[in-house]
């Protein structure tokens, strides 16, 4: 089965030719991508934007991760039909994550780059598929198989379906809390004689099954 990016309008391999003999003359130009007649929006309150504000370098465990408050975003999937797809946490921050598979990354300190700054992890809670509840699956291995879990692990394909039901099914409108947890590293291992922001950035890719 094949997967497509929301966001994907055409793909392009760029491809040399070869010979073992002499230098081929020519070279070989692939385009490909899809048009589907279903077309799905997704929104994030708050312009999907979480801001701790100011947190004081003293209130952090000098040993033990600093969890901040957890905060709530309102998840909206409008189709204009009942359409099959998944969500991607997708993370821009992988490098600096502190739990590759399991967290995403809070960016790293800007006065000392190799320091982490910190965890966020994301799940969907209260999800509703087309008025009534639904089930959150997921999958770590890009759909071949689902199991329920309703924490947005990097990477995992995330779908929907009625309770009892261990396949996603398609639907026309989803909505669901984004609940958002960040914990800062411990102090002992950064620099804070100046100011440091929280610098993570993730990305919900809808993606057509």
């Amino acid at each position: 089965m094949k997967h497509f990016s929301s966001r994907l309008l055409a793909l392009f391999y760029l491809l040399g030719a070869s010979s073992l003999v002499l230098a081929s003359s020519s070279t070989e130009l692939n385009v490909s991508g899809l048009i589907t007649p279903s077309a799905c929006n997704t929104t994030l309150s708050s312009d999907g934007v979480v801001d701790h504000g100011r947190v004081p370098a003293r209130s952090l465990n000098q040993y033990e991760f600093s969890v901040l408050p957890t905060q709530e975003l309102d998840l909206n999937v409008s189709c204009n039909e009942a359409v099959l797809f998944v969500l991607v946490g997708v993370d821009n921050r992988a490098d600096s994550s502190l739990g590759p598979g399991f967290y995403y990354g809070l960016g790293t300190n800007i006065h000392a780059p190799t320091e982490r700054l910190g965890t966020i992890a994301l799940a969907f809670r209260e999800a509703m598929g087309d008025g009534e509840r639904v089930l959150v699956l997921a999958s770590s291995n890009k759909g071949e198989t689902w199991f329920p879990e309703s924490n947005a692990f990097p990477n995992n394909y995330m779908g929907f379906a009625r309770p009892g039901t261990l396949v996603p099914e398609p639907h026309r409108l989803v909505n669901a809390t984004l609940q958002i947890n960040t914990s800062i590293n411990a102090a002992a291992y950064l620099t804070l004689g100046q100011e440091v922001p929280l610098d993570g950035s993730i990305v919900l890719d809808l993606r057509y099954l």
